[in-house]
């Protein structure tokens, strides 16, 4: 039996005590947007997990697209999430906190009438999940050019509240097709000034941000999310392969925790996703590397046997499986998740599900 997931790895400064790491999974359950007492349950649960990513956690009220998410901008957020951080580093455990801006992934309904912003005025395809119920996307407002350095402001700011919540370090949260993603790509960013054009000019607002949370927690407990092959959330782009492959190089020159990329999904693959390969992207890459996207047991010994990633995060296994380290290491049967429970609700769906020995 493979074991690579089970050995220890270095993470920044931290020796983590394996490579299965909790990837962040939005779950809706924080109303007025602060963590609660479940959500401290949930997490504790999970702690045996080398690395957790939290949740997504919106840096500023525009940057909120989704109800009930726990957000990371005022005093009562810094205090509830400091129960969650102390839970999980009283079982030994390591959790970092993602950083959120949705950008045109909103709606007018969480902005008292204002329409959300973006790097350029296109209106995605689909609907937003909206506190009354799902609604039309609609055009987003372009983001003036001295507007940008306000919200890599609300980034330092929020990095800083994460820093005093306890947390291990932070992820930037720039996949999945939310407001650093879309500067990313030229399918949704269309801007003639600094912020738009040139591969250069596409990744400089990622890169600012990036800068101004390492001068919070320095590089090393700094990592970064990406999805090269992404269509969620109405994504493109004409050559994601050179952005992205370009993209690493300058990350190359940060020293930063590790990046997180997400590998094609079938649903992209579906949606006519430009699919990057994970090979290309980790010749690219030469610091630590954290590969998701639907992987199982032997899928992800597998990467790390052949050196595509140095750990893997689970999701929706993560979800039903509390215990998925020790699952892992005993070759044991695990608990299906329940889609319906996925998003919104109470304990059903996310602190109930068995661990192993009950």
């Amino acid at each position: 039996m493979k074991i690579q997931l089970q050995t220890s790895i270095k993470i920044g400064p931290y020796q983590i005590s394996n490579r299965i790491v909790m990837a962040p999974l939005t779950r809706m359950r924080a109303p007025q947007n602060i963590p609660t007492d479940l959500m401290v349950e949930y997490y504790g649960q999970r702690a045996s997990a080398g690395l957790i990513i939290s949740e997504a956690s919106p840096i500023s009220p525009q940057g909120v697209g989704y109800p009930a998410t726990p957000c990371i901008y005022n005093d009562l957020q810094v205090a509830g999430w400091k129960k969650i951080t102390e839970t999980v580093h009283a079982k030994n455990g390591h959790i970092f906190l993602q950083l959120w801006h949705v950008g045109r992934i909103s709606h007018p309904d969480f902005h008292e009438g204002a329409l959300p912003v973006a790097p350029s005025a296109i209106a995605p395809k689909g609907q937003a999940v909206t506190p009354n119920g799902m609604q039309a996307f609609l055009t987003p407002r372009a983001l003036e050019a001295d507007e940008v350095q306000g919200i890599v402001e609300d980034y330092r700011k929020a990095a800083k509240n994460a820093l005093e919540a306890g947390f291990d370090g932070v992820e930037i949260h720039s996949a999945n097709g939310y407001l650093l993603d879309q500067f990313l790509r030229d399918g949704s960013n269309k801007r003639t000034d600094h912020y738009g054009g040139s591969f250069e000019n596409r990744t400089r607002l990622l890169l600012e941000v990036t800068k101004a949370v390492i001068s919070v927690w320095g590089a090393e407990r700094v990592g970064i999310r990406l999805s090269p092959s992404g269509t969620f959330n109405d994504m493109t782009d004409s050559d994601p392969e050179t952005l992205f492959v370009y993209l690493l190089f300058q990350l190359n020159r940060l020293g930063l925790a590790y990046v997180h990329i997400v590998d094609a999904l079938e649903g992209d693959i579906r949606h006519g996703a430009n699919v990057v390969n994970l090979a290309v992207l980790r010749k690219a890459y030469n610091g630590t590397l954290i590969a998701c996207g639907g992987y199982n047991q032997s899928r992800a010994e597998d990467a790390i046997e052949h050196g595509l990633a140095d750990a893997v995060a689970f999701g929706q296994l993560y979800i039903a499986n509390p215990d998925l380290v020790k699952r892992f290491k005993l070759n044991a049967p695990l608990n299906e998740p329940d889609v319906t429970t996925f998003y919104g609700g109470t304990e059903k769906g996310y602190t109930d599900y068995p661990f192993l020995d009950e």
